[in-house]
């Protein structure tokens, strides 16, 4: 799967990752619900480093489409509830 973090760039993760990346997404959606700015930061950034760590960086040229948007960190708790479906930023 193709992920986008929004500024940033590209990366290529197998599906096994995903187990990961959901568990951190739904601490996330808890995080936003209790409108807890500091978890939100944490675990935002810890979402998107894991993305950094587990994926295959895409070359800058490379014109993939992606299947997951991920915000920016630096994405306020409104923009990245304007991001989120039922299940999070990440379905599943």
């Amino acid at each position: 799967m193709i992920v986008r973090i929004m500024g940033e760039g590209q990366w290529k993760l197998a599906d096994s990752h995903f187990a990961e990346l959901n568990k951190l997404d739904d601490e996330l959606l808890a995080e936003m619900e209790s409108g807890d700015e500091s978890g939100f930061r944490r675990t935002l950034g810890a979402l998107l480093d894991a993305v950094r760590r587990l994926g295959e960086p895409l070359p800058d040229d490379a014109l993939e489409p992606s299947e997951l948007i991920l915000p920016a960190f630096e994405a306020t708790l409104d923009e990245v509830r304007q991001m989120l479906s039922e299940d999070g930023l990440i379905p599943g």
